[in-house]
């Protein structure tokens, strides 16, 4: 675990200079789906501090297992309006935000409890009916309308691209998604920061890091495979 921990670092460092950041921009989200309590409490040891969980339920188990932990919770699967409270009661940052009535139900559960959820909104680039995500044309006027709301801060944007075997096939997915970050920036929407790109999991992190990703969401590279 330990040593699969240092070898992710050394390739984020890695693709970092590549593109002259350094790996300080990038964070590292331990995608802990299926992963044994052990295991994620052995990689919390080891310097994780981002545990990235896709289900209510199962998150739900191991939060209340150890919730002292230092360690920041992100939601990145997808989120069903009935799950938000949950999801706002136990994460930092929800990955996933793809629909206007999720944002405003975000709001809601968010102020009973007087927080601020940030929030990153979900694009499906490749419009693949498979997978969660607001597509491109509308992107803009979501997150114009989320703005508004008192109790969500966005944050930034993430995505799933296509899966491809060679990592290069996605590089054209990952630069899209900062340029579509840069030119919501250049617009100036009051009330969004946008300066997380959620993007690159174990497969293709290496060229998201290269393309200005700020989160990498990587379970197999550090858990190994799942069972």
């Amino acid at each position: 675990m330990e040593q699969r921990l240092k070898a992710v670092w050394q390739r984020i460092e890695a693709a970092a200079a590549k593109s002259g950041r350094s790996k300080d921009d990038v964070r590292l989200v331990a995608v802990s789906k299926t992963v044994p309590i052990q295991k994620i409490e052995r990689a919390v040891s080891a310097g994780v501090t981002i545990i990235g969980e896709n289900y209510i339920q199962e998150a739900r188990e191991k939060f209340h297992q150890i919730y002292e932990m230092p360690v920041s919770w992100h939601f990145i699967g997808h989120l069903q309006r009935n799950k938000a409270r949950h999801a706002v009661e136990m994460f930092d940052m929800i990955h996933s935000v793809d629909s206007l009535r999720l944002a405003v139900e975000i709001d809601k559960q968010a102020r009973k409890i007087d927080k601020i959820q940030e929030v990153l909104i979900q694009v499906n680039l490749a419009g693949e009916a498979t997978k969660s995500g607001i597509s491109i044309p509308v992107a803009s006027d979501l997150i114009r309308e989320a703005a508004h709301l008192e109790y969500v801060s966005i944050k930034g944007l993430m995505t799933m691209p296509p899966f491809f075997n060679a990592p290069e096939r996605v590089r054209p997915y990952f630069r899209q998604l900062r340029q579509m970050r840069d030119d919501l920036l250049a617009q100036g929407i009051p009330g969004i920061e946008m300066t997380e790109l959620s993007m690159g999991m174990t497969g293709d992190f290496e060229v998201a890091v290269q393309e200005g990703a700020t989160l990498v969401r990587i379970g197999t590279a550090i858990f190994g495979e799942r069972r």
